[in-house]
């Protein structure tokens, strides 16, 4: 049987985004946040030689350099005010994340409601700063050695620190303001958006290495059967569900006898979405964000760590998918699904799984379940990253053709579409409560009409 719900968002369509007149403000704001991040991204940091960077990075487009210039949307290419991206943002959400699962103090006041999690939301916020600031004076110091600055000297390495955290603190505040007031999560958009916006660029240059040779025809065609069996097969995964039955009871309230429901609870099989490789990527570009400038200037440590976690070597697609693994099982059990909290909401409902009692035995019943839907899901996820990411590696292909991009965008899309259409749904649902209101007025002045006579 089809719920009614089920019904009304089949038949939700396109055309009643004229009648939601909020949603539609939502869309208009959030569109225009986001031209406002690409226009930022074309912004110059003073004091940097635009010629000497071009050439930089035309020869770093196919290391490191490629992946940093991929996740801020271009920006670190030309050196724009949001060079650094919203990646402080996601180290630091990481980092508190983290400790707040292992210090007491911090998992108390995430129980705290609204409050303690206004208040890990400073301390991010205080993360963030700290983390751009280090990244930008890295990075500053880096530009200045490799000779891509036009006067070197304190003055740019201060006037630069400042532009960048300037620039990641505003890109942080752009996505929170997204993700309040308008449509989709702001940090996903803003990296899904820089990715579509260099993608035409890429498939540009793919296509004019094959018109010269470089790339023959029939890898081409692989990667582009390639790209869209990824997108077929995130599209379907993202899509599983494991569904767990739910019963409730009958009960009585007041006089009146209601009978029991059955329900289900789903489950699913990716649970953290597209954050894993977010946070795994993240991770991985953090220490060599401020190597890419140094260019032979890199210390043996840095050289040691570009030369083994470069991208398609053996070190880094471990690490890269051991990361995957461990933020798909971290963020499902602390943010996405806790199993306790769960427990606890279907024991206040007075709902239970069939043979299981409710409260700790259902938390552990669902732990369990939990646990082993995600090896498919931490799986699916870390072949989706890495099978196009050692493809592209042997192939020369953009890095914008690689699983993790391919990963965000479709991602990123189908919550967002999803997140338009539960504000059609309840639009409609609003609408009828409206007209059921105003006939039932109606009917009470007929009545009342009819007495006087």
């Amino acid at each position: 049987m089809v719920s009614a719900a089920e019904q009304m968002a089949a038949n939700t369509s396109w055309s009643a985004l004229g009648k939601a007149t909020d949603l539609r403000n939502r869309i208009f704001f959030t569109i225009g946040l986001l031209i406002v991040y690409r226009l930022g991204t074309f912004i110059p940091v003073p004091g940097i030689d635009s010629i000497a960077l071009r050439e930089f990075m035309e020869q770093a487009a196919g290391g490191i350099g490629g992946i940093l210039t991929m996740f801020t949307g271009g920006a670190l290419g030309r050196m724009g005010i949001f060079a650094l991206g919203i990646m402080p943002y996601i180290s630091a959400s990481i980092i508190v994340q983290l400790l707040t699962s292992m210090v007491p103090a911090l998992e108390q006041l995430k129980k705290e409601g609204e409050q303690g999690r206004k208040k890990i939301n400073q301390y991010t916020r205080y993360g963030t700063v700290f983390l751009a600031t280090l990244q930008s004076y890295g990075l500053a110091v880096s530009l200045q050695s490799g000779e891509l600055v036009t006067n070197p000297g304190g003055f740019f390495i201060v006037s630069c620190m400042v532009t960048l955290v300037g620039g990641t603190m505003f890109l942080m505040w752009l996505g929170e303001q997204i993700t309040a007031r308008g449509i989709g999560n702001g940090i996903s958009l803003i990296i899904f958006v820089g990715i579509i916006a260099e993608i035409p660029a890429a498939l540009a240059q793919f296509f004019a290495s094959g018109r010269s040779g470089a790339i023959s025809p029939a890898v081409i065609v692989g990667v582009i059967v390639m790209v869209v069996a990824t997108i077929a097969f995130v599209v379907f995964m993202e899509r599983a569900l494991r569904k767990i039955h739910i019963q409730y009871p009958r009960r009585q309230v007041g006089m009146k006898m209601y009978d029991g429901g059955s329900s289900h609870l789903p489950v699913k099989v990716n649970p953290s979405g597209v954050i894993p490789a977010i946070f795994a990527s993240s991770l991985l570009l953090l220490p060599t964000t401020i190597s890419t400038f140094s260019g032979n200037n890199t210390g043996v440590i840095m050289s040691t760590i570009l030369a083994y976690f470069g991208p398609g070597q053996p070190l880094y697609l471990l690490f890269f998918a051991g990361m995957i693994v461990f933020f798909a099982y971290f963020y499902t059990f602390n943010v996405s699904f806790k199993v306790d909290d769960v427990a606890d909401n279907l024991k206040n409902q007075n709902g239970f799984i069939p043979g299981i009692r409710p409260g700790a035995k259902t938390a552990e019943y669902l732990e369990y379940v939990v646990n082993r839907v995600l090896v498919l899901g931490a799986g699916y996820l870390a072949a989706v990253c890495l099978l196009p990411e050692i493809l592209r590696g042997q192939l020369a292909i953009p890095f914008y053709f690689g699983g993790t991009s391919v990963l965000i965008v479709v991602s990123v899309t189908m919550d967002t579409i999803q997140q338009v259409q539960s504000h059609l749904l309840a639009h409609q649902y609003e609408g009828l409560i409206e007209k059921s209101q105003l006939r039932g007025k109606g009917k009470r002045r007929g009545k009342k009409g009819a007495a006087r006579r």
